[in-house]
């Protein structure tokens, strides 16, 4: 009895020891960022089930039955993982973690003051991308016509170019894979509005900058875009375009692997058939006509290098006859003959922590102008001009990443130009000759998902102006909330005078200094910007008659461009319709040129406003876009020149405010079929669909005493067309964002 006793008093011992033993021991804290308690932060004993999670405060607690030397670990995608060694025993614990951000590329803050992106890349805005250009009805698939339905850039339908925030369209220049792309604009006759030369679909993405653009780009005073092209087709294909004013063709050839590949197309254009059909306001005594080939391959090496090539060759011709505004003359002859190729190289490869970029370009451009007057059915005052441009372009940049947010990037940039213009008239003919190396380096500066800046440096030296300029760069970006971020950025921008204006006197690097301060408001498929910028111009220069021809004689030149715009995005507020609005407020003065005062530029409009709309109905298999476009009147001027051949303002004006509403639809038969062999899209656009009367201004006689407006070619326009893709479907692309 008194055994089995003990040994029921041994059993109660060893079950309250094993209670005793195995207690649960408290663990709590707080985990803070900052100084400030941070909820949703996970707690757990490393290789254990125990846990806990934060509160509101960042205060957390839970129990264990673990016993010796163990990690608690704090982890939160938001912030870097915290490991904390602790000794448990039998008494509660307390242990606190103050945390550090997590500094993530898809998380952080980008730098977007004065610039929109539009790419593959996770970080950039969903805008402009190639199948947005085409569906954007009155942009006719070019990408400098899409642009302008965004804030900042100017209606401008009488001459090429993108005119930015006060800028000429000179002021503006065009980069592919980091190459300088010159003659981005077809040959043209003054009043006739050329088209981009390089085809959308060849781009995947694009960086349009209006202001304070990086210190990669340079020698432009308003803004550059920049532009990069597809890696690899996704599959073999052979394309096919038919329309009344054109045909074009062509195809592309991939490997399985996707490391090599090469493509050629060929288009013709003749818009005759449509001035039979359309009226037009100009007078073709030879319609547009253009013939167009390219080539482009592609090669990726074992190391993940990619060699990339683009060439093309253009001609093209164009013969107007104007009422003329001088005595003694019934009409004004015009007729162009003009060729153009252009080739691209670029190559961008991984060296360990280092990637190259580097490449060149090369543009050579003919211009063949005849003019002459009609007087009583004869020909009088007969003048030829011929000109010859040779362009070429290489740079290099070295790149290092810092941490996921940081990089340090430099390099080297040469531009060569050689120009000879010989004019029947004048006695000797006109040569100019330049040579523009660059040295860069850039950095980006990630602080935290919440704050980074850029700095940048570009020094340039020009042969023809034998000297050197300095232009600082720098940015930076705040998010003031999940929502909200802000971007302010600054720099100083030089450009040599246009070759044309060049002559005895000395000349200097014309200078704008940028200033441009964004808000931003992001959710699920709508973004909103603010902007407001101010441009100071300074060392313009200052024109005067010399030989026929204007030539600047100084850099005494000044003027300023300030303004708000706003932008608004969105695709889901509307059911499944796409649209944007923007707002552009302009302030703008300009002593350059033949200006002989300050004067509101004559490419300019004080107010801007443009609305773009997508809808793709599903059922009936088809994309239904709208576009409208307003500005206020622009200012024009008429000048006349004195003796000594300096220019007096003699009479100003204002031209009607511009209105056009356009309309574009794409059809798609084959849709969803998947024994289609095809994939074919009809389109059918009306530019200006009201017919509205627009005028760009007035061209006037030698003596002031007679003018004449300046219209579009035609006041509505009306394009049908279908295109054809064999072994390839892109039904995806077609349905994607509602066309």
């Amino acid at each position: 009895m008194q055994t089995f006793i003990i040994s029921k008093v041994l059993l109660l011992t060893a079950f309250l020891l094993g209670i005793i033993l195995n207690a649960q021991v408290a663990i709590s804290g707080n985990v803070s960022f900052k100084g400030k308690g941070v909820k949703n932060i996970s707690v757990t004993l490393k290789d254990t089930y125990d846990g806990a999670t934060t509160d509101e405060k960042g205060n957390y607690s839970f129990e264990t039955s673990e016993k010796g030397e163990h990690y608690l670990v704090f982890s939160n995608p938001k912030f870097v993982e915290v490991e904390k060694s602790l000794n448990i025993n039998s008494q509660p614990l307390t242990v606190n973690a103050e945390l550090k951000e997590e500094i993530s590329e898809i998380a952080s803050v980008v730098i977007s003051a004065g610039s929109i992106e539009a790419s593959d890349r996770k970080r950039a805005t969903a805008l402009l991308t190639p199948l947005d250009i085409y569906t954007t009805a009155g942009a006719n698939g070019q990408i400098s016509s899409a642009l302008e339905t965004l804030p900042g850039v100017q209606k401008v339908g009488e001459t090429e170019g993108l005119f930015v925030r006060g800028g000429t369209g000179t002021e503006t220049k065009f980069f592919m894979d980091g190459n300088l792309v010159n003659n981005f604009f077809g040959n043209s006759v003054p009043g006739v509005k050329s088209m981009d030369r390089l085809n959308t679909s060849l781009f995947k993405g694009n960086v349009f900058s209006s202001g304070g653009y990086s210190a990669l780009y340079g020698q432009a005073l308003s803004s550059v875009l920049a532009l990069e092209s597809i890696d690899f087709p996704d599959r073999n294909s052979v394309d096919i375009g038919i329309s009344p004013i054109f045909l074009n063709a062509g195809f592309q050839n991939v490997n399985d692997a996707k490391t090599k590949s090469f493509g050629i197309g060929a288009s013709y254009s003749n818009i005759g058939l449509m001035t039979k059909l359309i009226k037009f306001n100009n007078d073709f005594t030879k319609a547009p006509e253009s013939f167009m080939t390219n080539f482009n391959f592609r090669l990726k090496n074992k190391a993940g290098g990619i060699l990339k090539y683009y060439g093309s060759f253009d001609t093209n011709r164009i013969g107007l006859q104007a009422e003329s505004l001088e005595p003694g003359a019934d009409y004004d002859n015009t007729d162009l003959k003009g060729k153009n190729t252009f080739h691209n190289l670029s190559f961008k490869q991984k060296f360990g922590a280092y990637l190259l970029n580097a490449g060149s370009s090369y543009t050579y451009n003919s211009n063949g102008l005849s003019l002459s007057n009609t007087f009583q059915d004869k020909i009088i005052n007969p003048n030829h001009i011929s000109g010859q441009g040779n362009y070429f372009n290489a740079k290099a940049v070295l790149e290092r990443k810092i941490n996921r947010i940081s990089a340090i990037r430099g390099g080297v940039e040469f531009n060569q130009a050689d120009e000879k213009t010989d004019v029947a008239l004048a006695e000797v003919p006109y040569h100019f000759g330049d040579k523009t190396t660059s040295v860069f380096a850039e950095t980006d500066l990630g602080f935290s998902n919440n704050l980074s800046a850029k700095i940048g440096l570009r020094s340039e030296y020009s042969s023809a102006l034998e000297k050197w300029n300095l232009a600082p760069r720098a940015a930076m970006a705040y998010r003031l909330s999940q929502k909200w971020t802000s971007s302010f950025a600054y720099g100083i921008f030089y450009q040599n005078p246009e070759s044309q204006f060049f002559g005895p006197y000395p000349l200097s690097y014309q200078k704008a200094e940028h200033y441009v301060l964004q808000f931003q408001r992001n959710e699920e498929a709508r973004s909103l910007r603010l902007e407001l910028f101010y441009k100071n111009y300074s060392d313009l220069i200052k024109t005067k008659v010399l030989d026929y021809r204007p030539v600047a004689i100084n850099n005494t030149g000044d003027g300023y461009a300030k303004g708000l715009e706003v932008f608004w995005h969105d695709k889901k507020t509307l059911p499944n319709i796409d649209y944007w609005i923007s707002y552009s407020f302009l302030d703008s003065r300009r002593d350059f040129q033949n200006y002989d005062r300050s004067l509101f530029p004559n490419f300019a409009a004080k107010h801007t406003v443009s609305l773009v709309a997508k809808k793709f109905v599903t059922n009936w298999k088809t994309g239904f876009n709208f576009s409208y476009t307003y500005t206020s009147g622009r200012p024009y001027y008429n000048f006349l020149t004195d003796t000594d051949g300096n220019y007096h303002l003699n009479a100003e004006g204002k031209a009607k405010d511009y209105n056009a509403l356009n309309f574009s639809l794409n059809y798609l038969p084959w849709l969803g079929k998947k024994d289609s062999k095809a994939f074919t899209v009809f389109v059918l656009s009306v530019n200006n669909v009201l017919g509205q009367k627009n005028i760009y201004g007035y061209n006037f006689s030698k003596d002031g005493l007679r003018s004449k407006a300046i219209l579009p070619s035609t006041n509505t326009f009306i394009f049908i067309g279908a295109f054809i893709s064999f072994g390839v479907d892109r039904t995806e692309d077609a349905i994607n964002n509602n066309l």
